[in-house]
């Protein structure tokens, strides 16, 4: 399974660091808060795209094929955005990077949807992703305020995942899939990719403006918000850690459903709060609960399309979701204020439970048809199976 765990993490890492990638080009570069969070959903964007793109393509055109090119694409864009103080040069670098970071991702996907336990697999890869990341944000502070500090890093970590790409097509089975022209349960997968969505947009509305709720209506200085933000990315590990242990005891849909619903009334707490402990709960008690849902969104989209189209559409979709989040987290502060813009977010948020909960409910379903019949043992049996089931030899 690690071949697929550090393709996750090298897809994903992107991302979990946008906030200090927008910071720093911000302030390394000059960039203005609005021009520097139009780079960062670019790259985002680009990583969508790609994601829709490569949705049903992977088995045709080989997983360890696609894996190195979207992981070369990763080293030479954020390599090149890290190596130079030009802004197009950077954006473009960013660009080609978050296309790689897409690449990687459906990779990722499609394996983890073709392994025997989704849940498990996608369980590692939130756990090592988050590890990165916190490493991250504890480390590079330390070594600089450079702008191509956190693009180095995204390219190490494409290049750490490199050698488990050989792998590949060990773990990749199965016979190639025709595009997406084939698709399964499409009105429940376009339910799932359409509400996830949502799902990521409103709690990246939140994560944009994170920061400045913390500084300027909780009263914390910037020291204490990053003390915040790394706790909660601790809670984020306990939550995969707790994710990975329950595993499939309740199903899909009770996970999905309440977590979601607990994410809402975070999301609002953390909007609305006014003073220190308020803030640093609802950013950790979220944080905390995040993965664990994500987690069984990746499995459910998982158990929709053992290819893995679901899952990848789904992640493009999430991906498209987190880049137009802190657009809209900034028109909705700006407009109406943080504690209204929590109310909204949150209400969105209970918004979108209701068709997660529902196509995950459905999906649980077994499906019992007379060709999925386990296959009889006695003679008598076997030619009446072969009725039942044309192609098949007595």
């Amino acid at each position: 399974m690690w071949p697929l765990v550090a393709l996750f993490t090298a897809g994903y890492a992107a991302p979990y660091l946008l906030p200090t990638v927008v910071g720093r080009l911000a302030t390394g570069l000059g960039l203005t808060q609005t021009q520097a969070g139009l780079t960062g959903s670019a790259l985002l964007l680009a990583s969508a795209c790609a994601g829709f793109a490569l949705a049903g393509r992977v088995d045709r055109i080989g997983p360890r094929r696609t894996a190195g090119a979207g992981l070369l694409a990763m080293v030479c864009g954020y390599g090149t955005a890290a190596a130079t103080a030009a802004v197009p040069v950077v954006l473009a670098g960013a660009v080609l990077g978050g296309i790689g970071s897409g690449t990687a991702t459906a990779v990722a996907a499609a394996g983890i949807a073709a392994h025997r336990d989704p849940h498990r697999a996608s369980t590692l890869g939130l756990l090592s992703v988050s590890a990165t990341a916190g490493a991250l944000y504890l480390t590079l502070p330390r070594l600089g305020t450079g702008h191509g500090l956190p693009f180095a890093a995204l390219a190490a970590v494409a290049v750490l995942a490199w050698p488990g790409t050989r792998r590949l097509e060990a773990v990749r089975g199965g016979r190639p899939a025709a595009g997406t022209a084939g698709l399964p349960r499409r009105g429940a997968g376009t339910a799932l990719a359409t509400a996830l969505l949502l799902w990521s947009l409103a709690q990246n509305a939140l994560w944009g403006v994170s920061g400045r709720i913390g500084t300027v209506q909780a009263g914390l200085s910037e020291v204490a918000v990053g003390a915040v933000f790394a706790a909660a990315l601790g809670a984020g590990l306990v939550g995969v850690a707790a994710a990975g242990a329950l595993g499939g005891r309740l199903g899909r849909a009770v996970p999905i459903g309440v977590g979601t619903a607990v994410i809402a009334g975070c999301v609002a707490l953390s909007a609305g709060a006014r003073e220190p402990v308020t803030f640093a709960a609802g950013e950790i008690a979220w944080n905390a609960m995040y993965p664990v849902v994500l987690s069984y969104v990746i499995a459910l989209a998982a158990a929709l399309d053992p290819r893995g189209r679901w899952t990848i559409l789904a992640g493009a979709a999430s991906s498209l979701g987190v880049a137009c989040g802190p657009a809209a987290g900034t028109a909705l502060s700006g407009a109406a204020g943080y504690p209204v813009m929590g109310a909204v977010l949150g209400a969105l948020l209970l918004a979108t439970a209701v068709p997660l909960t529902v196509v995950a409910r459905r999906a649980s379903r077994p499906r019992v048809t007379a060709f999925a019949l386990p296959r009889p043992e006695s003679h008598e049996a076997r030619h009446a199976y072969a009725l039942a089931r044309p192609g098949t030899q007595p």
